[in-house]
């Protein structure tokens, strides 16, 4: 069983602060729930943290413990006392950087695998953003959101937003390495970000993934949405789902894998992973889609390859997807620019391994 974070003492997780809040009803307001007018009335409040709060017997009405159900009347006088996490910052950090480019308008990174390209629940330091804040010279904190509001969609619309620098108009996941482009002010991400929305960006990855593909090409056409089973995962859905398309080509074959170049048509959220475990050939190590332990699929499940397979599955700990080629069009000059970036080490590794598993299948 996988244990929880430990919270002591960890910038990342800290601890919930209490807030304290009086209301009167106003005349004319009509009978309502209480959890669902304090919802509606107190601002960067969810629902969650107001029936929390409820629960806890922290919210009465005229001094008397009240129910969620409760109908709330004019004149009536609520106190409500919430908790929640302090709001997420912008910390600059001296985090070294991999940078392969950069200008007055953008710079280029090489992502390693491990970073989380922004701040946000249970990631507040040691992230990309903080390390190209402190890069650019800027050293104050920047307060952003109560960490409650955030969700997936309202986290890019914060980052995006004119009052983040530096602007972060695409991502990759924290266990995907590679080339990432950053926009140092507003303009710059407007124009790189109606690029990605526009398709007009080329980006190209490299993988490993699980068991022999038979086709030295092939197109991925499925949508994509919030798995029902595991909400903070996703998965192809039938219904909806939004548009994805992923084509691969085949770079190399292994006895138990193989190396494959993989093109992002759209920029759905685990794209790339959700569309491989789709196949049934899911990225090595990729643990959230099936790809950390050997999979049941043919060819890997032979007293042969089994070993083989087990040792592979121990080489790498996280996804090995790499983000190998990022081409955009400079949002000055409009001039086209492409950046590259060789496999990291871990994937080297893996690939040494892997040629080496071509001559054990021969012998």
């Amino acid at each position: 069983m996988s244990e929880m974070p430990s919270t002591a003492h960890d910038p990342n997780y800290p601890p919930l602060q209490e807030q304290r809040i009086e209301l009167v009803v106003p005349p004319g307001q009509k009978p309502m729930r209480l959890d669902v007018y304090l919802a509606n009335t107190i601002s960067h409040a969810t629902r969650t943290r107001i029936q929390e709060a409820i629960e806890a017997g922290m919210v009465t009405i005229e001094g008397r413990r009240a129910k969620a159900s409760s109908k709330v009347q004019p004149g009536d006088r609520i106190t409500c006392c919430i908790l929640r996490r302090p709001p997420i910052e912008l910390v600059p950090e001296p985090i070294p950087l991999d940078i392969l480019y950069e200008d007055g308008d953008v710079l280029v990174v090489n992502k390693p695998a491990g970073m989380v390209v922004h701040p946000a629940h249970g990631n507040r330091s040691g992230t990309l953003v903080n390390a190209v804040l402190y890069h650019l010279g800027v050293r104050e904190r920047i307060t952003i959101a109560d960490e409650d509001d955030l969700d997936e969609e309202t986290e890019s619309l914060v980052l995006a937003s004119a009052a983040v620098r530096p602007g972060i108009v695409h991502r990759l996941d924290k266990d995907t390495s590679g080339v990432l482009v950053v926009a140092k002010h507003e303009r710059a991400s407007e124009v790189l970000s109606r690029q990605f929305a526009e398709r007009r960006v080329h980006r190209i990855y490299h993988g490993f993934v699980w068991g022999i593909l038979p086709d030295d090409s092939g197109t991925i056409d499925a949508p994509i949405g919030r798995s029902p089973r595991d909400r903070k995962l996703f998965s192809v859905l039938e219904r909806g789902g939004k548009h994805a398309v992923t084509t691969y080509r085949v770079l190399e074959r292994y006895a138990i894998a193989t190396r494959v170049e993989l093109k992002l048509h759209t920029g759905r959220t685990h794209q790339i992973r959700v569309h491989m475990a789709h196949i049934r050939h899911p990225l090595i190590g990729d643990a959230a889609y099936g790809g950390a332990a050997v999979p049941s699929i043919a060819g890997l499940t032979s007293p042969r390859l089994r070993p083989l397979a087990n040792a592979c599955a121990q080489l790498i700990e996280r996804q090995a997807l790499h983000a190998s080629v990022l081409g955009f069009f400079h949002p000055r000059s409009s001039m086209y620019m492409e950046f590259c970036s060789p496999l990291p080490d871990d994937l080297e590794r893996l690939r040494l391994f892997l040629e080496r598993t071509k001559e054990a299948d021969a012998s």
